[in-house]
């Protein structure tokens, strides 16, 4: 029974030293969820690569069910990250009429670089504001910044369902 239980220690250990350390402070976990939602492989697929090769004609198709289109998802993603942003740094957010549908249904194909480039500014934007924000400012924030990192998570999943659907998706992205 020993031998069992310092086998399975010693195994756990020698598992725990091949993982990569992982963030230590409050800053470097926020900083960890905006960037694997952005612009890092981690447990999940990032904005950057489910949206990597999406023509305009990609990301205006629907599923004819009442869904939204890639367009939408970015365009929404893009509307919100920027407004959350500048409630972070303290600025006058744009004026907003209070409908949601509004920030998914503005999406024009013709703008989806345009839309794509937006949101990855707003993203780099962020990753900067949290680099530079004080400490009592990510203490008070936390909670923000974390909704910020699992809304665009759950927006990215269903870009890539999207894409599933539409037969454009490359499982050797990260997702089968």
């Amino acid at each position: 029974m020993y031998q069992i239980a310092l086998t399975l220690l010693l195994g756990s250990l020698l598992f725990a030293q091949d993982q990569p350390k992982k963030p230590q402070t409050l800053r470097a976990v926020l900083l960890e969820q905006l960037h694997t939602t952005h612009d890092q492989k981690d447990w999940f697929v990032p904005i950057l690569v489910a949206v990597e090769g999406v023509t305009p004609e990609q990301a205006k198709w629907t599923d004819g069910h009442g869904n939204h289109s890639i367009g939408q998802l970015v365009n929404h993603l893009a509307f919100w990250n920027a407004r959350a942003l500048e409630q972070f740094k303290g600025e006058k957010p744009a004026p907003y009429g209070g409908n949601n549908d509004e920030t998914f249904n503005s999406f024009d194909s013709k703008s989806w670089t345009a839309t794509m480039n937006k949101l990855d500014s707003v993203m780099k934007a962020w990753e900067k504001a949290v680099e530079e924000a004080d400490d009592s400012k990510i203490r008070a924030s936390a909670s923000q910044i974390a909704h910020v990192g699992t809304h665009n998570a759950y927006h990215v999943g269903q870009i890539i369902y999207i894409r599933k659907l539409q037969g454009s998706w490359n499982p050797a992205n990260g997702v089968k």
